[in-house]
């Protein structure tokens, strides 16, 4: 098969993704202490990690990374293997260049040929055709459809959309679909005006999608001939904790996506009102570090070391988890002050 330009930019963003990986991310979790009760009445068997998403059993998921060339594929394949193993939610990366050249479905498709009875979701971005959006959809038998916001990332690949009007496709979308729709933002955040914006089309699932994990921004500057353009939008947006503030008063149920790197990094997110947890960057660095045993291993050890850590703070499960007291950093204090936002 014959590489195309849609199909070779897949690789580079596979590339350029590990190459900008960061251990410690930007995404605001250490900005957030938990404060620790001694006196806890919990037992760790008593702990219910049950999200209230969908019929999931964890409250975190492998999210959007892949697919669309040989090489993508292949790591499509090697993720729902994974997926399977541990029983976990698990998004494809966007499947319109699948749309465009048919004969590269097989590389999304892969992932619930790996995964036949899981949960996966399909991805497309805004920009879509509610017609489109089914076929994407019909690509994977998928259970949901992740719809992707990605103005920043549009704005500096050189390939780029510039048309960013996006809210009749969304409605639409939305409105033709037999499976949920997540709105997701793609690494620079979301607002409290966004967020009702979005709820307001009907869409009863949000990805934060905040700054903080793979960025795409920088991803995109590093493809172009001239790298000086619009270099600045490395760091634009609202971290992934931020973003977590800005959801106030939201109907939907809330994922937090960006820059999550540790099992700590999940309870932080779910304790500030997330319903469930996206990783990506993380896992595909494990992947290409470590291989498959060692990454499915680490993902055990989340399974394992989240109801220990429920059990430590005193929370049988999540509604109890929003109680356990919080202390901001100086810096979301003084940010949620100027956005006006009520500290939970």
């Amino acid at each position: 098969m014959t590489e195309s330009i849609q199909s070779h930019r897949k690789d580079e963003h596979l590339f350029l993704a590990e190459k900008f990986f960061q251990p410690r991310s930007a995404a605001g979790f250490d900005q957030v202490r938990l404060i620790h009760t001694p006196l806890v009445k919990t037992k760790v068997s008593d702990i219910d990690v049950t999200p209230h998403v969908f019929d999931w059993q964890w409250p975190f998921f492998i999210n959007a990374m892949t697919g669309g060339s040989k090489q993508t594929g292949e790591y499509n394949a090697r993720l729902g293997r994974l997926a399977h193993a541990l029983h976990l939610p698990i998004a494809t990366g966007s499947q319109s260049v699948a749309l465009r050249e048919p004969a590269l479905a097989k590389t999304f498709a892969t992932l619930r040929e790996n995964d036949p009875d899981g949960f996966i979701m399909a991805n497309l971005g805004a920009g879509a055709t509610w017609q489109q959006a089914q076929q994407a959809v019909a690509m994977l038998d998928a259970n949901a459809l992740e719809i992707h916001v990605n103005v920043v990332q549009e704005a500096v690949m050189p390939e780029g959309d510039r048309d960013f009007d996006w809210l009749d496709n969304l409605a639409d979308i939305i409105a033709h679909s037999a499976v949920p729709v997540i709105v997701k933002e793609v690494g620079n955040g979301m607002t409290r005006e966004a967020i009702t914006q979005i709820e307001h089309l009907g869409a009863q699932y949000i990805d934060l999608g905040g700054r903080g994990g793979t960025n795409f921004a920088q991803i995109e500057n590093a493809r172009t001939k001239d790298p000086s353009v619009l270099a600045d939008l490395a760091g634009f947006g609202q971290s992934t904790v931020e973003s977590l503030l800005e959801a106030q008063n939201v109907q939907a149920k809330l994922f937090a996506t960006g820059g999550v790197r540790s099992v700590f990094d999940v309870i932080k997110a779910l304790r500030l009102g997330a319903s469930a947890v996206g990783v990506a960057g993380l896992v595909l660095h494990w992947l290409i570090k470590l291989g498959d045993e060692q990454t499915q291993a680490k993902l055990e050890s989340w399974q394992q070391e989240l109801p220990i850590l429920m059990a430590m703070l005193g929370a049988h499960n999540f509604d109890e988890l929003k109680q356990v007291p919080v202390v901001y950093s100086p810096e979301l204090v003084n940010y949620a002050e100027q956005r006006q936002l009520k500290l939970r």
